[in-house]
């Protein structure tokens, strides 16, 4: 296993170097790993080190948003708070309701299955998204009005409104009693539990930093070690029935608070959490190359799965430019948000085979197999097309249309 993960790591740095040297985001060359050597590819890659991997993807997620949280400070929230709130759910259920339209009348969808579609398509990537962020933050661009931190902090949310409506739409196909007021209230409930909790344990860590002095690298551990047990008590099933904690949202709240309480050591912290994020980056990219089987894409569906997404686009842009209509920012800033709110991967690898696998399990008996193959092969298709189109458009629209502050 170790020699099989050694060359998967290898092949990565590899590509990654290649592809910087062409001047492309060097991420699509670890996605390209994971396509090359996955089940697309030679599939060369052990069932043990994919089960590392999968494991791992979690803990890449959490050590980015991490950075990202020591990043943002109280004036910097201040300023985002309103737009971020906005850009955390209307791109998102726009974009989700139009391709269920788009998908019910081109594919002959009934309502349900075109909802399954739309919300599974709508979640942007926080791991695309958030790095990426990141670099134009380190870099100044876009500082002056904190835009690289609108961008990471409505992602970070996204997908929390996207993943719960999918989850109706799942309930009202098994049969499954769905109550909306519940809902309704129980996302905002979820979000602001999860900022709670975060905020609680950033409290925590700052008091027991302060008390008990250790290296650097030791309170690396401890936090991880508390953000990843928040992260998976979370998600354990009997919590996420009673109440969907946004507990990826509320890890970032950690950082916030050891920021404004510990300013010093919160500088240390995201000195460290860099250079983790140096092999993170490899496993989590890797991993969503690895998920992405071109396999499953009907030639047959390729131009109205095209179609589909495209119009989804569409319809994100237009609300990350709702959501900004009475913000401080210009042009060419709202250009940039919406070209950023692009990149589709880690929610749709994860959750395009659901209605597919239902369907197997007999949850689904009225929807057909050819229903399931279709939601998840432009499921695959979204991935394909908007994860390099968004990290590319990222990549270059930033230094164009970013002013930069160092």
């Amino acid at each position: 296993m170790l020699l099989n993960l050694a060359g998967v790591i290898l092949t990565a740095l590899v590509l990654y170097y290649l592809f910087n040297r062409i001047q492309l985001p060097g991420l699509l060359g670890l996605v390209a790993t994971g396509l090359i050597l996955g089940p697309s590819g030679f599939d060369t890659i052990d069932d043990e080190v994919l089960t590392l991997l999968r494991s791992f993807k979690t803990v890449a997620l959490i050590v980015i948003l991490i950075r990202a949280g020591l990043g943002i400070n109280k004036a910097t929230l201040n300023r985002i708070g309103g737009p971020a709130i906005r850009m955390s759910f209307i791109p998102g259920i726009l974009e989700g309701t139009t391709i269920a339209i788009a998908a019910h009348y081109l594919l002959d969808l009934t309502f349900i299955e075109s909802g399954m579609l739309g919300f599974i398509i709508a979640a942007v990537s926080p791991a695309v998204v958030v790095p990426s962020m990141l670099e134009l933050k380190e870099a100044g661009w876009g500082k002056q009005k904190e835009v690289p931190t609108l961008v990471l902090a409505g992602a970070s949310v996204d997908d929390v409104f996207a993943i719960t409506i999918f989850g109706v739409f799942v309930g009202l196909a098994t049969g499954t009693s769905v109550n909306i007021a519940r809902l309704t209230i129980s996302v905002p409930l979820g979000i602001a539990l999860g900022i709670a909790i975060g905020v609680a344990l950033g409290f925590a860590l700052v008091w027991f930093f302060q008390r008990y002095h250790m290296r650097d690298t030791k309170k690396v551990i401890i936090f991880m070690t508390i953000a990843i047990l928040f992260y998976e008590i979370s998600e354990l099933t009997a919590i996420k029935t009673i109440l969907p904690i946004a507990s990826l949202l509320g890890i970032m709240a950690i950082g916030f608070v050891i920021l404004e309480r510990y300013d010093i050591l919160a500088r240390r912290l995201a000195a460290k959490f860099g250079k983790v994020w140096v092999l993170s980056e490899v496993l989590l990219f890797v991993y969503i190359g690895t998920q992405v089987d071109l396999k499953q894409i009907d030639p047959s569906l390729f131009g109205v799965g095209l179609a589909i997404i495209a119009i989804g686009l569409v319809a994100r842009g237009i609300g990350v430019y709702a959501s900004l209509f009475q913000s401080d920012l210009n042009d060419k800033e709202k250009l940039f948000c919406a070209i950023a709110y692009l990149p589709k991967a880690t929610v749709q690898a994860a959750i395009g085979a659901v209605p597919l696998s239902l369907f197997y399990d007999g949850k689904m008996t009225s929807m057909t197999e050819a229903t399931g193959q279709a939601i998840l092969a432009i499921a695959v298709l979204s991935i394909v097309i908007t994860a390099p189109l968004g990290a590319i458009g990222i990549k270059f629209s930033g230094p164009k249309l970013l002013n930069q502050n160092l």
